[in-house]
């Protein structure tokens, strides 16, 4: 994507500044972490057996580790390498437990991390075509992201996207031993998994709801485990659809919603899904529009 600055009323090209190193992209992003992915560093050059993790986060919302590698060069196999990585987590859940509790001083327990939501993340400032069309399955729990930096000390971080892909890596993989092992325990769930089992009037209601949240801009949709999430650098809302209602979570602190007919419900002092210290749960589309002024005070305060 070309950038432009404006002088007076012509418009000049801003140049990329190519990265000499990978470590110069993983010293930027691992010191900015949270702010690109909302993600906690755990270790960087993590070791374990024969193999070195440029980066160990953590992603406190999911409750999954996640494995960050950074490329300059483009001769690699996104798949084989995140498969890879993948199998060396589940192989050694202790390893990776106990290397958060060193690095983190607080205790992580076993059954508190959601392997299932495990990922790779390459982080690069380009990829082949090829590349590009290795993550095109629907269930592929490996992320390709974009980095590039220009001559005006800005930069850039893109996720690259699949295009409507509907075919599963597991028929491509079946052979695979540690294919397998991965997709036995690390699961990319999807919008249409939130959408079994529930009836017309609640799927068109979530239609409606999606489409205005999607209508505010620069909007992305997440599934997650629990929940749908929407995105503007950080949780929007969250949106869990249940056979006869829909909950919606608001991401806004206690004291910080101005909701003067007091529809949202305080749920800080108790345990819930979702981000943020108000719950909703409608039926109906009566009062949408009222409850769309609710979420943009979040995309207001969340936006990034």
């Amino acid at each position: 994507m070309a950038l432009f600055k404006i002088a007076e009323n012509y418009l000049e090209p801003i140049k990329e500044k190519d990265f000499t190193l990978e470590k110069e992209i993983q010293k930027l992003t691992e010191e900015n972490l949270n702010l690109i992915f909302s993600l906690e560093l755990v270790k960087s050059e993590f070791k374990i057996n024969n193999f070195r993790v440029d980066t160990l986060a953590f992603d406190k919302e999911s409750d999954a580790f996640i494995i960050i590698e950074y490329k300059r060069d483009k001769n690699f196999s996104v798949i084989d390498q995140g498969y890879a990585y993948l199998s060396l987590m589940l192989n050694n859940k202790a390893d990776f437990i106990l290397e958060y509790n060193e690095c983190k001083k607080e205790p992580l327990k076993r059954n508190a991390v959601d392997w299932s939501q495990s990922r790779v993340l390459f982080v690069s400032p380009s990829f082949t075509a090829y590349q590009r069309e290795a993550i095109n399955f629907k269930d592929l729990p490996i992320e390709l992201w974009i980095i590039k930096r220009y001559e005006n000390n800005t930069v850039s971080y893109e996720q690259v996207q699949g295009f409507g892909a509907q075919e599963s890596i597991k028929t491509l993989s079946k052979q695979k031993e540690s294919t397998d092992k991965v997709a036995r325990e690390i699961r990319v769930f999807t919008e249409q998994d939130h959408l079994n089992n529930v009836n017309d009037d609640i799927r068109e209601l979530y239609e409606k709801l999606k489409s205005s949240v999607l209508n505010l801009g620069n909007i992305e949709l997440k599934p997650k485990k629990k929940y749908l999430a929407f995105v503007a650098g950080t949780n929007v809302t969250d949106i869990h659809i249940q056979k006869k209602s829909i909950k919606i979570w608001i991401n806004l602190r206690k004291g910080e919603l101005d909701d003067p007919r007091n529809l949202a419900k305080d749920v800080s002092v108790i345990g819930h899904w979702g981000n943020g210290d108000y719950e909703l749960q409608i039926h109906s589309d009566d009062d949408l529009e009222y409850i769309m002024s609710l979420i943009k005070q979040s995309l207001r305060k969340n936006r990034k």
